[in-house]
């Protein structure tokens, strides 16, 4: 979406948004609230580069691919990345150029948090000894944490420098420093998510005395800012290192007396297992993009949560699940508007208000 400006973006994208509710669930937001937008450049802290060694064209390729294409694009910077990663574009050239086999390193992953730059290398087949001394040199000239990958996602190390402390991300607004692993979902666009967070709590009004559940709550992007502002909090998610890593921020940021964690498939959440939760005062629903069609089926008739915010990075997934909490649940949509948390491009986050 270069061709807009980022005012024409995010109105081409609130369109997209309220254009699903009506077509898809046939429901409009009694209220459309103001877009969440940041800068254009800059803002991509976390990327995957892709790596290819190309001889007629003067050696190694480290960028994005074309689009619908296997190719690596030509290209020595990146407006959309930070600019100190920006920069490293022709050094990780020439670093994988003097390499044992330039041919066999296929990706890097890029993973920004707060003073660390982190850059995975996958590898294909074992490094040579004059391999990593180049690894540690460059990583020691540039200010960057080496981790490395040879197969699966289970193979993922630290290498240089040895001792470094995990990457984190801040949400000043509410005090907190939440720690992640170079390979755990974190959102790209700092700046867009801490607006989102701050929009989040301001929608859900946690207050003491309230528990709330946080569904597919990661790390603990939503569920932290939620305890801090006085509730108890549920979070459930799929993934049981996530699980570890939103308890261990917990505890870091003394919130795990507010704090209750757990590991649950929520896309074949059932009326029982909602249920189980207990009683839940407000909800928050964060899924991927496939929505959250099971857990929204669930919820009860009577007595559930009187107040839902449904965070989304798919209009049609959520319009798909709006249409059964209004139509279904008695719920209504008091309001719905869309973050830009990828400026030029065509995705969107959006965020919506239910009540009862």
């Amino acid at each position: 979406m270069q061709h807009l400006n980022l005012a024409g973006q995010t109105a081409a994208k609130q369109r997209i948004l309220e254009d699903a509710l009506w077509h898809i669930a046939r429901i409009r937001a009694e209220q459309i609230f103001p877009p969440i937008a940041g800068s254009g450049s800059g803002y991509r802290l976390r990327a995957r580069l892709s790596v290819r060694h190309v001889a007629n064209k003067g050696g190694t390729l480290v960028g994005f691919r074309e689009k619908h294409s296997s190719y690596v694009a030509v290209m020595d910077s990146c407006a959309v990345l930070p600019p100190h990663v920006s920069q490293l574009i022709p050094a990780l050239k020439r670093l994988i150029d003097g390499m044992s086999q330039p041919d066999r390193m296929p990706q890097i992953e890029v993973a920004v948090g707060g003073t660390r730059t982190v850059l995975l290398l996958r590898h294909l087949e074992a490094l040579t000894e004059d391999d990593l001394d180049r690894l540690r040199l460059f990583a020691d000239a540039h200010g960057i944490v080496w981790y490395l990958q040879s197969k699966g996602p289970e193979t993922v190390t630290l290498f240089h420098p040895a001792d470094a402390p995990l990457p984190s991300y801040e949400l000043p607004d509410f005090g907190l420093e939440m720690l992640f692993h170079p390979t755990e979902f974190t959102q790209v666009n700092l700046g867009v998510n801490r607006m989102l967070v701050r929009r989040a709590m301001a929608m859900l009004q946690p207050v003491a005395g309230e528990r709330i559940a946080d569904l597919f709550c990661g790390l603990g992007n939503f569920s932290l800012p939620i305890a801090r502002l006085g509730a108890r909090v549920l979070g459930i998610e799929g993934s049981a290192a996530l699980v570890k890593r939103a308890h261990e921020n917990a505890v870091r940021n003394g919130l795990a007396e507010r704090c209750e964690f757990a590991v649950a498939n929520l896309f074949e959440a059932t009326e029982e297992s909602i249920s189980a939760f207990g009683v839940i005062d407000k909800l928050l629903i964060d899924p991927p993009r496939e929505g959250a069609i099971a857990v929204v089926n669930a919820l009860p008739m009577e007595g559930g949560p009187r107040r839902i915010v449904y965070v989304s990075c798919s209009p049609a997934t959520l319009a798909r699940d709006a249409a059964v909490l209004v139509d279904v649940k008695g719920y209504r949509l008091i309001g719905a508007g869309i973050a830009n948390m990828f400026p030029h491009t065509s995705h969107l986050e959006s965020i919506v208000l239910f009540e009862k």
